[in-house]
């Protein structure tokens, strides 16, 4: 096989990563201080510990919004072939949707889309 093309792409990425972070380096500002080190948010000094307790409702919303993001996600390419595909098509989107519906009231029903 001919790997020239993969060779190539890999370099150039490889290079302009390279030449990206030595122009940055020359041209960027320079100026070290021990407020730079410091955390803060929005230019206020932090007060207390940086470590909070978050409750798992964040990222239980976090992860229940991706999952149906990236399902639905899954409807454009479906909706580009469903004309070749015919009624096998609308079969399989049709449990899809449904397996999506049900995944949806599941979440709705345990009470995770509440805010508390």
């Amino acid at each position: 096989m001919n790997f020239t093309l993969l060779i190539t792409v890999l370099l150039t990425a490889i290079t302009l990563v390279v030449a990206a972070y030595i122009v940055a380096k020359l041209i960027g500002p320079r100026s070290y201080a021990k407020v730079k080190g410091e955390p803060y948010e929005s230019g206020i000094p932090t007060r207390g510990t940086a470590w909070l307790p978050i409750t798992v409702g964040f990222y239980l919303f976090a992860i229940l919004f991706l999952m149906f993001d990236v399902e639905t996600m899954f409807l454009y390419p479906w909706a580009v072939v469903v004309k070749d595909f015919g009624a096998l098509a609308l079969l399989s989107i049709g449990f899809f949707l449904v397996v999506l519906v049900l995944g949806l009231a599941y979440a709705w029903r345990k009470g995770d889309l509440e805010w508390k």
